[in-house]
C-alpha cells in the first residue's frame, strides 16, 4: 500500500537528502527545518538494534535524563506513606500518598509516571492488568521502585525517560520539542545515544546499532549516522 504524503510533508522531505546518513548536529538542525505543523511538534528518535528481544539476555531497557528535558509537563504520583509522603510532594509529586491505591482500583489515571516505595509494591501487585499495558507499573529497573522518592521525582521532573526495546528490536523515545534550540536536541540525542550504547547486552552478536533515525511528529525522518558507535 503507498502512503499518499501531502503537500507541505514532501516540500519538507524535499529538504533531506535520503541517501545520506547525517551527524547529530546536522540531523536535529535538518529535523527543524522540516518541520511545518502549527503546533509544537515533539523530536522522536528510532533506534533499530541487532537483538533478539524474544531472549531475555537480549532485552535493552533502561533510564536516561535528557539534559533539557522533554519539553513536556510530566504528571508523577508516588504512592508511598509515612514522612515519604512529604519528601514526595517536596521534590514536586503532583500526588503522593498510600490512598491512591484505592484511586487507581476505582478508575482514576492522572498520571504519567508512577513511583512507589518497595513496601507498597504487594497492593499494586493487583492492578497489574490496569497499570502494565499504559506502562505505569512502577519498576526497579526504571528507578520507579526506590526509598528515595524525592530523588526519583526531581529526575523524572528535570527529563527523565525510560526506554525499553519492543518486539521487532525497536527503540523509540523523545527526545524534546521543536522549538528547543538545535544545541538542546543535539545534546539531548547524544545522552539518549550514549545510554543505548552503554546498554548493550553481552549477548548481542554482530552490529548492536543497525540504523537510527531522527523525526518530528510530522515531519520526515533523517538518518543518523551511526557508524561512530560501532
Amino acid at each position: 500500500m503507498t502512503v499518499q504524503h501531502g503537500k507541505r510533508f514532501r516540500a519538507a522531505d524535499a529538504k533531506i537528502d535520503r541517501s545520506k546518513e547525517y551527524g547529530l548536529g546536522d540531523a536535529v538542525g535538518l529535523v527543524k527545518g522540516a518541520a511545518f505543523a502549527k503546533f509544537d511538534e515533539t523530536v522522536d528518535v528510532a533506534v533499530r538494534l541487532g537483538v533478539d528481544p524474544r531472549h531475555a539476555d537480549q532485552i535493552v531497557r533502561g533510564t536516561v535524563v535528557l539534559p533539557h528535558g522533554t519539553g513536556k509537563t510530566v504528571k508523577v504520583l508516588v504512592i508511598t506513606q509515612g514522612e515519604r509522603v512529604k519528601d514526595a510532594e517536596a521534590a514536586g509529586a503532583d500526588y503522593a500518598g498510600i490512598e491512591y491505591v484505592q484511586k487507581l482500583k476505582d478508575g482514576w489515571l492522572d498520571c504519567d509516571v508512577i513511583v512507589a516505595t518497595p513496601d507498597v509494591m504487594g497492593q499494586l501487585g493487583q492492578l497489574g492488568k490496569i497499570l502494565g499495558p499504559r506502562g505505569l507499573m512502577p519498576n526497579p529497573k526504571a528507578g520507579t521502585v526506590t526509598m528515595d522518592v524525592g530523588r526519583a521525582v526531581r529526575e523524572i521532573k528535570a527529563g527523565k525517560i525510560e526506554f525499553r526495546v519492543d518486539k521487532t528490536g525497536n527503540v523509540h523515545a523523545p527526545i524534546g520539542k521543536v522549538s528547543f534550540s538545535a544545541k538542546q536536541l543535539e545534546e539531548n540525542l547524544a545522552a539518549f545515544m550514549d545510554t543505548i550504547v552503554k546498554a548493550k547486552p553481552s549477548a548481542a552478536k554482530g552490529i548492536y546499532l543497525r540504523s537510527a533515525t531522527v523525526s518530528s511528529t510530522m515531519g520526515p525522518g533523517v538518518r543518523l549516522d551511526t557508524a561512530v558507535y560501532r
